[in-house]
């Protein structure tokens, strides 16, 4: 069996500030890297084979500051791909060091919903212009998107492909990953794993820096409870 934690990057600088942030890439606001860290303090005791995130600096922040915490000691460290000299110059030569670390792999398909026209804009203000019942649809609803953005629908049919064939495998394997990322990006993944219907996701509420833990055994997921002490 092994062990699925999924955790929701702590508040952002434009989540403080009510903006839609969608793409933008802003990172962690000062009560954003607080939840990252009390985040870590509840996951510090779960093995962690494998981290993944998305490519948005908010979601790397809150893994990277919550396993500042983790009992293994063990380092993340990011591994990089078609990125110039990266891929080549960030190779570690020890065998030792290499026991040492955690591997995090990033995937664009676990950004957050891509909000279009209405990134940078202030969500008061929105809801002003355009009413209340308009901005709730573009926010909340599952198959409508914002101008020149993504529907929820569309964000599960990136975010769960990705789910499906990159982390699963890994969980088969037995070892334990721990996923970084965002509201959208994580309803789409649980709503594949609970089989949720479009109405029961959409009404699902994920809580920035609150981790959500499932026991993965022969492909059945169950979700587990979190002690807070």
């Amino acid at each position: 069996m092994s062990k699925l934690i999924l955790l929701r990057h702590g508040q952002s600088t434009w989540n403080e500030l009510n903006l839609f942030t969608g793409w933008v890439d802003v990172p962690l606001s000062t009560q954003g890297i607080e939840e990252a860290l009390a985040a870590g303090k509840l996951i510090k005791d779960i093995p962690i084979d494998y981290i993944v995130t998305s490519t948005l600096i908010r979601a790397q922040m809150t893994a990277m500051l919550a396993m500042t915490l983790h009992s293994s000691g063990k380092v993340p460290v990011i591994l990089h791909s078609a990125e110039g000299r990266l891929a080549e110059w960030s190779q570690i030569q020890s065998e030792d060091t290499k026991q040492q670390i955690i591997p995090v792999i990033r995937y664009w398909e676990l950004n957050e919903r891509m909000y279009g026209d209405l990134q940078g804009l202030n969500k008061a203000e929105t809801a002003q212009k355009f009413g209340d019942a308009q901005v709730k649809i573009w926010r909340r609803s599952f198959d409508i998107a914002p101008p020149n953005g993504e529907s929820l629908l569309m964000t599960a049919k990136r975010a769960i492909p990705c789910f499906e064939e990159k982390i699963i495998p890994v969980l088969a394997q037995g070892l334990n990953v721990f996923v970084s990322a965002h509201g959208n990006s994580l309803r789409s993944i649980i709503m594949d794993m609970e089989g949720l219907s479009k109405d029961e996701v959409v009404n699902l509420e994920i809580a920035t820096g609150a981790p959500i833990i499932y026991n993965y055994d022969q492909g059945v997921f169950t979700r587990e409870s979190i002690r807070t002490n």
